[in-house]
């Protein structure tokens, strides 16, 4: 890394979109800077960087702007090439890509929809979301990260989203979500994850997140 490169990042404390992305910063080793979003409150230079999304993280590399968590992952791993995140293997790339997008598009959906119903409806969602999750147990048996033995692009998505960020949810709702005996591989998973600095680094405080996710959602279910 060049001694003038600038490296700045728009985030959110609370959000795995923002959190994957310092994960990924601190793997490679890169400095930069961190800037604290309001997106009640958007700031004028979140604005003139993502003018059409207008939505955390942006990553700003030497002035060019990068938007989207899973592109700035990316781009990360394309222009420092040291410490890859994304698996060397063009299949096990694609797989990876297809299951962050599970957990982005489908397992996040399902999981905060979960969030905006009363007991007697959320119990439908909680069970499309333990489905949906046992793709990944399935993904990880035999493993201590999904890429194997050092964690990855995989990690740090499903990481951010699920284990350190619904899960967080449930609990403050009650709701004992994804447990050791029909997931010990994903709980495994958990565990090991919590051994890595870098990622140990990036994890909102749990209490503190907890009620930031409870408020979310009353605001969710009040709406």
């Amino acid at each position: 890394m060049g001694k003038n490169e600038e490296v700045k990042l728009l985030g959110i404390w609370a959000s795995p979109f923002s959190r994957r992305i310092e994960m990924a910063l601190k793997l490679k080793g890169v400095p930069y800077e961190y800037l604290e979003e309001d997106l009640e409150n958007k700031s004028s230079l979140l604005l003139a960087l993502s003018p059409i999304h207008k939505k955390i993280p942006v990553l700003v590399h030497n002035g060019k702007t990068i938007i989207e968590s899973h592109v700035i992952l990316e781009y990360i791993d394309e222009t420092w090439k040291h410490n890859p995140i994304l698996p060397q293997d063009p299949f096990q790339r694609s797989k990876a890509r297809v299951l962050a997008k599970l957990v982005d598009e489908q397992i996040a959906n399902v999981g905060f929809a979960s969030l905006a119903k009363t007991e007697k409806g959320r119990e439908v969602l909680i069970e499309q979301t333990r489905e949906l999750i046992k793709c990944l147990e399935k993904e990880l048996a035999g493993k201590d990260y999904f890429g194997g033995k050092t964690v990855g692009f995989l990690d740090f998505v499903a990481g951010s989203m699920i284990p350190f960020c619904l899960e967080r949810a449930w609990e403050g709702m009650g709701v004992e979500m994804i447990t050791e005996k029909k997931f010990p591989e994903y709980n495994k998973w958990v565990k090991k994850l919590k051994e890595v600095e870098i990622v140990v680094d990036c994890i909102p405080p749990r209490e503190k997140h907890i009620i930031h996710m409870n408020n979310m959602a009353e605001r969710i279910r009040s709406a």
